[in-house]
């Protein structure tokens, strides 16, 4: 299992990376071994408004389906078209090419609240106990 020190996480295990005003968002190696073999992605909509929280997209992997949730609140400017035919770019790349969506940052101060590489894996250390 892989995580990145250079990007961002939050507990349900979405990654973030800054982007100037914009955040690139996906999940992370540990979310993708989790849900097995990822065979559809439902992207979210260019332009969409969603609050931090808010559903971003659904994958569906041969196992479940799983919700992905917004780390921050703004506006949907760029989503990976790729995807849509090769969904498996998520179990093969999580931080390269499967990443999902950038988002336009509308507040700052929820950068705040992510967790570092060090945190992440506390974290998911937590989850197992």
């Amino acid at each position: 299992m892989e995580i990145k020190k250079d990007l961002k996480y939050t507990k349900t295990h979405e990654w973030v990376k800054t982007e100037n005003e914009k955040m690139r968002i996906g999940v992370t190696d540990y979310a993708q071994e989790k849900m097995t073999d990822i065979v559809y992605v439902e992207l979210p909509e260019v332009g969409k408004e969603l609050k931090k929280g808010d559903e971003l997209c659904v994958l569906e992997s041969v196992k479940s389906v799983s919700e992905v949730y917004s780390p921050v609140s703004g506006k949907i400017v760029e989503v990976n078209k790729t995807l849509e035919d090769s969904p498996d770019r998520i179990n093969n790349s999580p931080y390269n090419d499967g990443w999902i969506a950038v988002i336009e940052i509308k507040d700052g101060l929820e950068i705040k609240e992510f967790l570092n590489a060090e945190e992440y894996e506390k974290h998911i250390e937590s989850e197992k106990a």
